[in-house]
Formats: C-alpha cells, structure tokens, sequence
C-alpha cells in the first residue's frame, strides 16, 4: 500500500514529541490530536476503499465476522444474523480469508487504543515519558493499520 501524506505527517510531529516537555505535549495537545485524527481518516478511507472493491462473499464472510454496534443501529443485530446464516453457505476458504483480515484488523484497532489510552493517562498524571511512549504506540499503531490494510488489498 502506497504511504499515506496525512498518516506520514501524523507519524513526523509524533516523532518530534518523542523529544517534547511535558509542557510542550499540553501546548501541543490540540495539534496532536487533529493531525493524528487526519492520519486516522486517511486510512479508514483507504480500508473503506479497499474493501469495497472485494468481492460479494468476502464482504459477507467478513460483515459475519464483525459484531455489531447496537447503539449506531437498531437493526444492526438483525442483519449480522442474516451474515451470519450467508456466511454458512460460503467457501471455507473465503472464510479463512475474511478471518485474516479481520484478525489483522482487531490488532490494528487495539494498537490505536492502547496509544490513546496511553495519551490519556499521561495528560491525567502530566507525565512527559507516558506522552512519549503513547507517541511511540501511536506510531507503531499506524504501521500496524497499513498492515492491516495490505492484508485486506491481498485477500482480493
């Protein structure tokens, strides 16, 4: 996968912050924030673009694979049921595939979370090391999305 401007950017101004004052990361935290959240969209765009050029019984093996928010949609539970039950009737192998991709995911999505809770915490306890080891996580995170999102272009 091509490197993305707004996610290399992100990972620039993270590395910067591996250096910063833990008065620096409070002055910088707002920047941070939006240029990381940048970052982020830009590769929730390029999965979403990936994704939609798979095929129909990918698309159904992995939407059987993700479970489903029940507070965005009230029939969000329905229609992972009616995944589930397509599912079935699929190829092991495409759904070996979809179980790939979406492990690949799942690591990708608890990366990001363990750096923004890394972030939290060191704002919480004003901790400059913590706001350095969330930079270091955030940025791993970000390596870790576009393997996920390699993995995903490769199960095509």
């Amino acid at each position: 996968m091509d490197r993305l401007k707004a996610v290399e950017d992100a990972k620039a101004l993270l590395e910067q912050g591996k250096e910063w004052s833990i008065v620096k990361w409070l002055t910088e935290k707002r920047h941070v924030r939006r240029v990381a959240d940048e970052g982020t969209a830009a590769l929730d765009r390029a999965e979403r673009d990936v994704k939609s050029t798979w095929t129909e019984d990918l698309r159904s093996a992995y939407a059987a694979l993700t479970a489903p928010s029940l507070d965005d949609d009230p029939f969000a539970a329905a229609e992972w049921e009616f995944a589930q039950q397509q599912a079935q009737n699929l190829p092991p192998e495409i759904v070996e595939v979809a179980r790939r991709v979406k492990a690949a995911d799942d690591i990708a999505t608890q990366a990001r979370l363990t750096a923004e809770k890394t972030f939290d915490e060191a704002e919480r306890r004003l901790s400059a090391r913590l706001a350095r080891l969330g930079a270091e996580q955030a940025i791993e995170a970000y390596e870790i999305r576009y393997k996920a999102i390699e993995t995903a272009e490769q199960a095509r």
